[in-house]
Parts: structure tokens; C-alpha cells; sequence
């Protein structure tokens, strides 16, 4: 009898999802280290948690949104959503 493996796409799914997770805490931790080096960057522990909120709120959202669709076409088109809102709410935050 042959062993075959199943590949149903769940471990991509996984790294996927890591490398989501990492771009996040990425674009949190950014800042802090410009800041070490320096004087332009100049954020304040509000900063950091405006930015921490949305980045994570966005991530939140999109997982919601992904475990409910199964088309990745749809996927996509949310997480492009999900970036344009974020992209928004900076804007509106820096005016």
C-alpha cells in the first residue's frame, strides 16, 4: 500500500496567516527603531497605540472576513479593501 500525502492548503494557509501577523507587528516596531536613529521620527506612546489599533483592527477584520469566504478572489478584493481603509483612516489621522 502507497502512503500518499494530502495537501488541502492549510499549512500555506498558516504561513500565510504568520507572514500577515508579521507584517503588522513589522510596521509597528518601525517606527521605533527610526526613532533610535533619528530626530524625524518622533512618536509619542499615543502614536503607538492609534497605529496598534488599526493595524491590528484591520488584521482582526480581515481574518473575520477571510474565514467566511472561500473564493480567493474575494479574499483578495477584502484584504484589498481591508488596505484602503487603513490607508484612509491614516490620512485622515496625519490631516
Amino acid at each position: 500500500m502507497t502512503n500518499v500525502e494530502r495537501h488541502d492548503g492549510r499549512q500555506g494557509a498558516n504561513i500565510r496567516r504568520i507572514l500577515r501577523w508579521g507584517v503588522i507587528a513589522g510596521l509597528l516596531v518601525l517606527p521605533a527603531v527610526a526613532m533610535q536613529f533619528t530626530g524625524e521620527v518622533n512618536w509619542t506612546t499615543l502614536d503607538f497605540l492609534f497605529a496598534g489599533g488599526v493595524l491590528i483592527g484591520a488584521g482582526l477584520l480581515y481574518e473575520v472576513a477571510a474565514s467566511r469566504i472561500s473564493a480567493p478572489v474575494y479574499r483578495t478584493v477584502v484584504g484589498l479593501a481591508v488596505i484602503a481603509l487603513v490607508l484612509a483612516v491614516w490620512a485622515w489621522a496625519v490631516a
